[in-house]
């Protein structure tokens, strides 16, 4: 197995074989939100290029790290206007998924072992990827997206939050989710800096559920708080 693979084999099979109905399984995880896959997903490319505005950081190549069947494809194009996007991942299943349903001029999809963009990436991007990968293969992963990137490009880097309770549950919902080894996020900012990245901020999102949802718009001023269902780490590559 090569260095760079994102998981082991075991899980590989599981999201070959969890692939095709991966978006019911993670809808029937999070309906206890009373949101669906495009709510988040939307929520985080927007959330992300906030962040890249206020940084003035152009993103003309984004990688997507763990892509799975490229459920964050569009969003991310339309959030930051990058040129292009290329998504990988160890699942064969998913990644054809990702092709038939998002590939096109501005997106392509591959396996994590056909290659990596070698230090072409403007922005590296990945969600809830981390807790399935085992953790003594994780710093292999971070140092395949620190490989991607060019100097002075940023990862942004979501993680399920395991202080928040309702995190937990949601995952115990989700079959693929439910025995996946959490990152807190003092261990994801130690594995990062490990990588070599400089961690900019941690942003904490997803604090109210649709019954709530009036009070979002205090969510970025609470953003600092260890609230949210997930959480972000925007990291950079030092150029």
């Amino acid at each position: 197995m090569s260095q760079d693979r994102a998981s082991a084999p075991a899980a590989e099979q599981e999201f070959d074989a969890v692939a095709a109905d991966y978006a019911n399984q993670l809808e029937a995880g999070l309906s206890l939100t009373g949101e669906d896959m495009s709510y988040y997903a939307g929520s985080r490319a927007r959330w992300v290029a906030r962040r890249l505005d206020q940084a003035g950081h152009r993103t003309r190549t984004i990688l997507d790290f763990g892509c799975g069947t490229g459920t964050a494809t569009t969003y991310l194009l339309e959030a930051t206007r990058a040129e292009r996007l290329i998504g990988v991942d160890v699942s064969a299943e998913s990644i054809r998924i990702a092709r038939q349903q998002f590939a096109g001029p501005r997106a392509s999809f591959g396996l994590i072992d056909d290659g990596i963009p070698d230090r072409s990436v403007d922005l590296a991007f990945c969600n809830g990827v981390f807790h399935h990968i085992p953790p003594d293969e994780r710093l292999a992963s971070a140092a395949y997206v620190y490989r991607s990137l060019r100097g002075g490009g940023l990862f942004a880097f979501w993680e399920n939050n395991p202080w928040n309770p309702g995190t937990r549950i949601v995952m115990r919902r989700i079959a693929f989710d439910r025995d996946a080894i959490t990152l807190t996020p003092p261990q994801s900012r130690s594995l990062l800096v490990q990588a070599g990245f400089r961690v900019l901020r941690t942003d904490f999102l997803f604090v109210f559920p649709s019954p709530l949802r009036w009070l979002r718009w205090i969510e970025p001023t609470i953003a600092s708080l260890p609230l949210g269902g997930q959480y972000c780490i925007l990291c950079r590559k030092p150029s």
